[in-house]
């Protein structure tokens, strides 16, 4: 089983994919952990990637693609796998069911008010040295301004500016639109209500990948 993980900035996403991965043991790929891996590993894909951020450019989708290719390859990706962060476009789509095509899939969009959304965006705190997300709202940290993971110094990027994050969201929108309208014709497609305490979501998404049977082949395994 493939799970492809999608949300907008700050619905939640990343710590429910943590979730699922922890519960349904299923490998969580996130296209951000897997590039920054890459640049600090040097590969040749990290060394291409590095050379487009530093020129101020998104990655390209032939570098991002290559990384998801190696990565779903792995011998613990064989069984079922979670994407974070990718696809992104109707391009990248294509280009992940033709590296996997026969694999049974499910996409799921962890969909949140817009209010709470531009609130939460708000109160995101990330950790300049490990990258760890905090929240004021919903995951304080320990320390006031230190990360719980690594104790580094946590900021406030500047795309969770207010003024940012509008054209953020409205990017978003753009961007998920025919990919919603693609699952949704594969009939894959499940829409999960993002508000409230985590816990209360991940039961929602919980609900969902039992009724699929998510994980019975790992459980199966383990007998």
């Amino acid at each position: 089983m493939r799970i492809i993980l999608f949300g907008a900035p700050g619905s939640g996403k990343g710590t429910q994919g943590d979730l699922i991965s922890r519960r349904y043991k299923y490998p969580k790929i996130s296209t951000g952990d897997l590039l920054r891996r890459a640049v600090r590993e040097g590969t040749d894909l990290g060394k291409k990637a590095e050379a487009q951020m530093n020129r101020g450019a998104l990655v390209s989708d032939d570098i991002v693609e290559g990384l998801v290719r190696e990565r779903i390859t792995a011998p613990d990706a064989r069984k079922g796998y979670l994407l974070d962060g990718f696809p992104r476009n109707l391009d990248q789509v294509r280009s992940l069911e033709a590296m996997d095509g026969g694999r049974p899939e499910l996409a799921i969009e962890v969909d949140v008010d817009r209010r709470v959304l531009i609130e939460r965006l708000q109160s995101r705190r990330t950790c300049r040295s490990c990258g760890a997300i905090f929240n004021l709202l919903l995951k304080r940290p320990g320390i006031e301004g230190r990360c719980d993971v690594c104790g580094g110094e946590l900021y406030q990027r500047a795309d969770d500016r207010p003024e940012v994050i509008g054209k953020r969201l409205e990017v978003y929108e753009e961007e998920t639109r025919k990919i919603k309208n693609h699952y949704r014709e594969k009939s894959v497609y499940r829409r999960v209500d993002g508000s409230g305490p985590v816990e209360a979501v991940f039961a929602r998404i919980s609900e969902i990948l039992e009724r699929e049977n998510v994980g019975r082949e790992r459980e199966q395994d383990r007998r």
